[in-house]
């Protein structure tokens, strides 16, 4: 009867602590609208600045956080309740998925490999050529860069807030080869991976007794130091101007053109542009699927179970002996190649790059995919990637919406808006990533996966 008794006041105290956590965040919502919100900004026709005041927007806001703060300490009340239950194996969507991800992999591989003749049959030849580019190459190289900064943040725990760095250095190494001594793409592929895993070293080694923030501050600095020199030494990069008219890929030689020797024409078909655009689909698929083999195998491999342990505990990882400049530099290496491969593939696909594509925001999309996707996960990463880049492509898409705000809305501009606001959610929901278990590559006698509650934030 007790229990009973209490259990309404208990409901009671949790509905006032929730209340009054959402009170205290909807106004420390309302004081930083104040001076970003409340007021916009407009010049009159004699070019004076006027304010227009927009206090609904502020209202709205403030409603919002208030509402959003109140379900989400309801949730957390509701999951303390049931923190005396131990969970050793994960539960729910992540963790049929993960039960049956030999299924969908089969499954993923198969729809991967008929993409492109699905967007053909559905949008037509003339449709088809924006959804196998603008969704299934664009995706397919942020898929890539994300699995070969997994290797060095997932796996080894390196935080790389410069990995655009690799990324620019293959596309570079490309496009300088191939316009300078006609080299095809077949052989500056390898040749700007293995010069970008040159430079993931020459990262490696001034940073090899940094962690945390501090290799972070460095590798970000690596980054703009390229990025500084490819503006700056015109008479090797062009500057802002760029490198242009860049050599696209063949097929054995065969030409995309519509001359007599191109490819339409020996295979007696009519010209298309479509033809190139599903020959590059396969080539970055088949590159993103080399770079999850590798990954994959190298995990199981002795460097990779020193990568992990490495992440897990440096200190520990020495005391058993652990080479850990060596695990570092192969981390940084094997990365940057993967970043050098994607990059090379890039400039071919592009025809044209310049260090404007290679700015900051770039690492900082690559890193948030696999930091939402899951620290250390394949699927992860591939979901994140889809999510993000996939999402942004569809704004494009959403012109309908004009209908309703009004023939001057642009849902592009509310891009990074909404990504801010996934990344927020996404925290929020799942902490550690999309999928936060980790199998590990050595068990004892029996196979088990470890969920996220049995290990500490940040190390497990």
């Amino acid at each position: 009867m007790a229990g009973e008794a209490s259990n309404p006041a208990k409901r009671q105290a949790d509905m006032t602590t929730a209340l009054k956590e959402a009170a205290f965040a909807a106004l420390i919502t309302f004081g930083l609208c104040i001076p970003i919100i409340a007021w916009g900004t407009r010049q009159n026709l004699d070019n004076q600045l006027v304010l227009d005041p927009r206090w609904d927007a502020v209202a709205w806001a403030v409603a919002i956080v208030f509402v959003g703060r109140f379900l989400m300490a309801l949730r957390q009340q509701k999951r303390g309740e049931g923190k005396s239950v131990v969970r050793l194996l994960p539960h729910g969507t992540i963790g049929f998925f993960q039960r049956h991800s030999r299924i969908f992999s089969l499954f993923g591989l198969g729809f991967l490999l008929t993409f492109p003749i699905i967007a053909i049959n559905l949008a037509g030849w003339g449709g088809a050529l924006k959804w196998i580019d603008n969704f299934g190459v664009q995706i397919l190289i942020y898929v890539m860069l994300g699995w070969g900064l997994n290797i060095v943040v997932g796996l080894a725990g390196l935080l790389d807030l410069g990995y655009v760095a690799f990324y620019a250095v293959g596309a570079y190494s490309y496009a300088l080869l191939a316009k300078n001594f006609g080299l095809s793409f077949w052989i500056l592929l390898p040749l700007s991976g293995i010069l970008a895993a040159f430079w993931g070293m020459i990262l490696g080694f001034p940073v090899l007794r940094l962690r945390g923030d501090y290799l972070a501050i460095v590798t970000l600095a690596f980054g703009e130091i390229i990025r500084l020199v490819l503006i700056n030494w015109t008479d090797f990069s062009n500057g802002y101007a760029g490198i242009s008219g860049i050599p696209r890929p063949s097929f054995f030689g065969i030409p995309f053109t519509a001359g007599d020797d191109g490819f339409a024409a020996i295979f007696g078909l009519e010209f298309s542009p479509l033809y190139r655009t599903i020959f590059l689909y396969y080539v970055i698929l088949c590159l993103a699927l080399l770079t999850a083999y590798v990954s994959l195998r190298l995990r199981r491999l002795p460097v990779g179970r020193a990568w992990e342990a490495l992440r897990e505990d440096e200190i520990a990882c020495r005391s058993l002996g652990i080479n850990t400049t060596n695990t570092k530099l192969t981390a940084f290496s094997l990365g940057a190649m993967f970043g050098g491969f994607a990059g090379s593939f890039f400039a071919a696909r592009q025809g044209f790059i310049s260090p404007e594509s290679f700015v900051f925001m770039e690492s900082a999309v690559i890193l948030a995919i696999v930091v939402l996707g899951g620290m250390g996960s394949l699927w992860g990463c591939a979901i994140a990637a889809i999510a993000m880049i996939g999402g942004t492509e569809l704004l494009r898409e959403l012109d309908w919406l004009k209908q309703i705000f009004g023939p001057d809305f642009d849902p592009t501009k509310y891009r990074m808006l909404i990504f801010g606001f996934a990344m927020v959610v996404i925290m929020i929901w799942k902490p550690r990533g999309l999928i936060s278990t980790r199998e590990p590559t050595a068990f004892l006698k029996e196979k088990k996966v470890i969920s996220a509650d049995m290990v500490q934030e940040g190390h497990g």
